[in-house]
């Protein structure tokens, strides 16, 4: 009758925010739309960057502390004694146990769980949805399972380990607290959660695997028992959720057996463990639209265990998710001329963006660009791509006489320098706030060596010419601008 109730509220809601009474919706699909629909109401705003620290969420659990509703505890420390943190809601029978931020550099779905907790702490039209979660479940949440490595925003703890490859030998405090916790919550569910590289297609396509999922096997063989049919099923409507929003941008990993890892060892120890993985979007690089698919997708999830809307859902469906390939570039060119050593060659080049940390701006970063393959590129793809048919492959150049400062780089100078087939200019001196992903051009010192020459794990700066020597299209630091196109190319908010 509960699950009547909601179905019908979240029907008649649906019909007032412009869903068609035709659409084919199921329960955990509505479910989805509404969290999806209404996330802007619940986004904690105190985390709107993907590099925050331990020291951004404690104010914010000792705000959760206030509130009767959460039972927040401080259950253990990391290696350098930081505080990790236990949140439990709920009173229902059915357990639920979710930790994020077990690898430091992974916090989308540490932003989506405190969307999370403002959901549960408020009163509006999804009161019935809200009721009925926390008088079904009980949800055991640790927000940051690895706080020193998000004080460096690196993947290990402090120790250098992989806390998911401890879950046999316990050496980490911070391994051994999650297996305490498993073994004395003894959770029905367990949801893992990660984030993955940008660069993961949703099997053999161009599309990012934006969400990918897995049920861990607990051995080699891959045996399916009841506890992990029970995650299968979950994530098959888990896949029907998503797919709304993100169509074929959905995925699952290799079912191959970690024995080390947590997630196939809490399958094993009796949990039905999902696993969610947080990967690329274009144009999100705070990953602000993915937190708000994780929030959608935590929703459905809970909405599948407290109704067991989960159960028709077929074991044979889940293999039927595309499994993540590592296949995607940031940028890709595609039948570029290369003229050299002798050698006429038709060429594609594929180009990733690493972040490196901003240490001038607290939480942000920039993009140090890299070629990272050269030659035939058929079955890879681009974020972004181009063909450069009849276009001809040249080095940046790098201007000859050093500036004084970058008040010397007018848009007028730099437009002419990058119509001159120029990448890089040099300073007497670098600011030290400068952030070079905000400048069209290169910046170096005086000392600094540069080759723009073609080399794998070499930077990106080169420019496309037409057969009459005009420069159509340049590339620096990895990042395409087109001089004869439609969109403006900025310098600090300046169209050049």
């Amino acid at each position: 009758m509960k699950a009547l109730t909601v179905l019908m509220f979240a029907f008649m809601t649906f019909f007032t925010v412009g869903c068609k009474p035709d659409d084919p919706m199921t329960p955990v699909t509505q479910i989805a739309q509404l969290a999806f629909a209404q996330h802007a109401a619940y986004k904690e705003p105190a985390l709107s960057h993907r590099r925050f620290k331990h020291h951004d969420i404690v104010p914010l659990l000792k705000e959760l502390q206030q509130d009767t509703l959460f039972d927040v505890q401080v259950v253990g420390k990391s290696v350098e004694q930081r505080d990790i943190y236990l949140v439990k809601v709920g009173t229902g029978k059915t357990k639920v146990m979710l930790w994020s931020q077990m690898h430091g550099d992974e916090p989308t779905a540490t932003m989506a769980l405190f969307d999370l907790f403002n959901f549960l702490q408020q009163a509006d039209q999804l009161d019935p949805l809200r009721q009925q979660l926390l008088q079904e479940l009980t949800l055991y949440v640790v927000p940051m399972l690895n706080p020193d490595g998000a004080a460096l925003y690196q993947r290990r703890n402090a120790l250098e380990i992989d806390l998911n490859r401890d879950a046999l030998r316990l050496e980490s405090p911070e391994a051994r607290l999650l297996k305490s916790l498993r073994d004395s919550i003894a959770p029905d569910f367990g949801f893992n959660l990660h984030d993955q590289s940008r660069y993961y297609a949703a099997g053999f396509t161009s599309k990012p695997a934006t969400i990918s999922f897995l049920a861990p096997a607990f051995d080699h063989a891959q045996t399916v028992d009841s506890v992990r049919e029970r995650a299968m099923q979950m994530i098959v409507g888990l896949n029907e959720s998503l797919q709304q929003f993100i169509p074929g941008q959905v995925a699952k990993f290799s079912d191959e057996h970690e024995p080390r890892a947590f997630g196939d060892n809490i399958q094993k120890w009796g949990t039905s463990l999902i696993l969610i993985e947080s990967g690329g979007y274009k144009n999100d690089p705070e990953k602000q639209v993915i937190r708000r698919l994780n929030f959608a997708a935590m929703l459905s999830a809970f909405y599948l265990i407290a109704t067991q809307g989960y159960t028709p859902y077929k074991r044979a469906d889940y293999y039927e998710i595309p499994e993540n390939q590592r296949i995607l570039y940031d940028l890709v060119i595609r039948n570029a001329r290369y003229q050299h050593k002798g050698q006429d060659t038709l060429v594609d080049i594929g180009i990733v963006h690493e972040e490196i940390e901003a240490p001038a701006v607290p939480q942000q970063f920039y993009r140090r660009s890299s070629v990272q393959e050269i030659g035939d590129l058929l079955g890879f793809y681009g974020y972004e791509e181009l063909n450069a048919e009849g276009l001809l492959f040249v080095p940046g150049k790098t201007y000859e006489r050093p500036l004084q400062g970058i008040k010397d780089l007018t848009p007028a100078f730099v437009r002419n320098l990058l119509e001159a087939g120029y990448t890089t200019v040099q300073l007497d001196s670098l600011p030290d706030t400068l952030n070079p992903w905000e400048l069209p051009l290169n910046v170096t010192t005086l000392q600094s060596k540069v080759n723009h020459a073609l080399k794998l794990d070499s930077g990106a700066n080169f420019v496309l010419q037409e057969t009459d020597g005009t420069v159509r299209y340049v590339v620096v630091n990895g990042f395409l601008y087109d001089l004869k196109g439609e969109q403006p190319i900025l310098f600090h908010g300046v169209v050049l």
